[in-house]
């Protein structure tokens, strides 16, 4: 018998910069069903960028920020003959965005010290211009698939 096919639920965009990317990372912001903290968050930040950058829509830092943190490779562990081994497979687009969220806002939530709205700002920043913490998730994630790269024929 046949898996049910999942539907995805359809993310309207944000009403400030019209943006379904933008509302995704909202609502991976958004703690104990807070939306409207998280949008105040979010919104805040890209103040924050506009400010630092002095470009007027801080919202392509953003989209940059996320398109550099997003992995092209990742691996998967396969079992085969008793053995496991770790095999580099191609990161599906809506993974890949999902990955970036979740690295950026991983790395966010490890830094102590200021608030979240000036350490999501530096993590964008960062992120924007190839470097932070995010991005060196990234560059392990496609180290690994490197190392890997000869076991690719188990990919099936």
């Amino acid at each position: 018998m046949r898996r049910k096919i999942k539907t995805r639920k359809e993310i309207k965009p944000d009403f400030v910069y019209n943006s379904v990317l933008l509302e995704k990372f909202i609502n991976y912001v958004m703690k104990k069903g807070e939306k409207s903290l998280a949008r105040k968050m979010v919104y805040k930040t890209l103040d924050e960028i506009k400010k630092k950058t002095k470009i007027e829509n801080p919202l392509e830092i953003f989209e940059l920020a996320i398109k550099n943190a997003s992995p092209m490779l990742e691996v998967k562990s396969r079992r085969v003959g008793g053995a496991n081994y770790q095999v580099p497979i191609e990161v599906r687009p809506e993974r890949r965005v999902t990955l970036a969220i979740r690295w950026i806002l991983g790395a966010t939530r490890s830094k102590k010290g200021s608030d979240m709205v000036k350490r999501l700002t530096e993590e964008i920043i960062a992120a924007s211009k190839n470097e932070g913490a995010a991005i060196k998730k990234r560059e392990n994630v496609h180290k690994m698939a490197e190392a890997n790269r000869a076991f690719a024929h188990f990919a099936w």
